[in-house]
């Protein structure tokens, strides 16, 4: 009798206790609010690492921008195209003729002026504007066109969002003079052969 009478004590014990205690509910709190703080910063360092990859991706396109275009132009011009650094201010004047129409037909010298002239307004960003700011393009931009022979060198350096290393260090001395040496300085370098 006396082991039934203690369960039954222990049943009202259980049976008395409804709900959550403070301390569960603030622990609880604090769980949910951890998790909450570490999906907002992974959230953040995403966006980062969005934003570095996106400028990396335009840097590419635009040094395969520029080998098409010399590609696609007579090789007697490729002297127009060399030992040039682009990106220091946004080009003021469009040359002229524009090279654009049936009307308006270039030779291939004229052609490379053009081209050159259109790829330093993408490299900057001028082609795309908000507010009539520029929005589009690299950050702190610089490019450098060499080519000896037929084989050309691409450098495009831009400033990163944090500072790591810089991207030139380990490359050929023409990339290292392409931009000021920072550790916010990212870069590529593309190699192409123009035929």
């Amino acid at each position: 009798m006396t082991h039934i009478s203690n369960n039954m004590a222990s049943v009202r014990k259980i049976q008395r206790q409804n709900g959550m205690t403070f301390i569960e509910v603030i622990i609880a709190m604090v769980i949910l609010v951890v998790g909450i703080l570490g999906a907002v910063a992974m959230q953040a360092s995403a966006k980062k690492g969005s934003f570095d990859a996106m400028q990396r991706s335009i840097a590419s396109a635009l040094a395969q921008d520029i080998l098409e275009r010399m590609r696609s132009n007579d090789t007697t011009s490729l002297n127009v195209y060399n030992g040039l650094t682009f990106g220091q201010e946004i080009p003021e004047n469009a040359p002229s003729p524009r090279c654009d129409s049936a009307a308006a037909l270039c030779n291939p010298g004229q052609m490379a002026i053009v081209d050159l002239y259109d790829w330093e307004v993408n490299l900057l960003g001028a082609d795309v504007t908000n507010d009539g700011a520029n929005t589009g393009g690299l950050v702190g931009a610089l490019a450098c066109i060499q080519h000896i022979n037929n084989a050309v060198v691409v450098v495009i350096s831009w400033e990163g969002r944090e500072a790591i290393s810089d991207g030139a260090a380990n490359n050929i001395a023409f990339a290292k003079n392409c931009g000021a040496s920072t550790d916010k300085r990212r870069q590529i370098v593309v190699n192409g052969f123009i035929f």
